[in-house]
């Protein structure tokens, strides 16, 4: 008996691929829709439609930058200490007494600005190439809400070392959520936990950088895949 029947018939084998080896066209189509992971993606795609000179990989970078935040940021969320007496100095410690502490904390932060960018970019290239016309339309207003849940994480971080710079940038942050009409007392106050800048504040926006924020923008995310999914994936370039 050859290798490949004993894999084929091996039990565990037919636990993967249910429908058989995958030898035929019909059988690598079933291959694809059964796979969870594989099935993000249809089951044909143009050639033209994924040359690196129409898409650069700008979504996949944007995604890459957030699976590297998450990895950074488990590592940082060991060390930082969520308090107004010891955020500031838990932070000069990572950089001066954790072995590789700023290391992750400059991957953590230049991953945070790249993945900025690569979002920029993305829609940039979205709009150029007119991929956000129907049937991609409701994509790219999810493309917008994740833009701008991209950048609330960027601010929100931006904030944790809780220095000079976090202290005046959430006065500003706070001052402009109190701008809105009717409601704004009530924002400035969520904003803050209260009537000024302290403790719950730090314990908000930190929630909001650790917890909050990641989980609605990996549902967003996940939306977003679905989205261009059913839409036939990616724009096809009409060059």
């Amino acid at each position: 008996m050859r290798l490949r029947d004993l894999i084929v018939n091996n039990r565990f084998f037919k636990s993967i691929y249910r429908t058989g080896y995958p030898d035929t066209a019909r059988k690598r189509v079933m291959v694809v829709i059964n796979s969870l992971a594989l099935h993000l993606h249809p089951v044909r795609v143009p050639k033209r439609a994924v040359r690196v000179t129409y898409t650069w990989g700008l979504g996949g970078l944007s995604i890459f930058m957030f699976v590297i935040l998450t990895i950074t940021g488990v590592f940082l969320m060991f060390y930082y200490v969520p308090s107004v007496r010891e955020a500031y100095w838990s932070v000069v410690s990572l950089d001066t007494s954790v072995m590789m502490g700023q290391f992750m904390r400059n991957m953590h932060r230049w991953a945070a600005h790249m993945m900025v960018l690569m979002v920029l970019l993305h829609m940039t290239r979205v709009f150029y190439t007119g991929s956000y016309k129907p049937p991609r339309d409701f994509n790219w207003v999810i493309g917008i809400v994740l833009l701008v849940l991209t950048m609330l994480l960027s601010f929100t971080g931006y904030l944790l070392p809780w220095d000079q710079l976090a202290y005046w940038a959430i006065t500003v942050g706070a001052e402009m959520g109190g701008s809105a009409p009717f409601v704004g007392k009530q924002v400035n106050i969520a904003l803050l936990g209260g009537f000024e800048i302290g403790q719950a504040t730090l314990i908000r926006w930190y929630t909001l950088h650790v917890i909050f924020l990641p989980l609605l923008l990996i549902v967003v995310v996940s939306m977003h895949f679905w989205r261009v999914r059913k839409d036939g994936n990616i724009s096809t370039p009409i060059y």
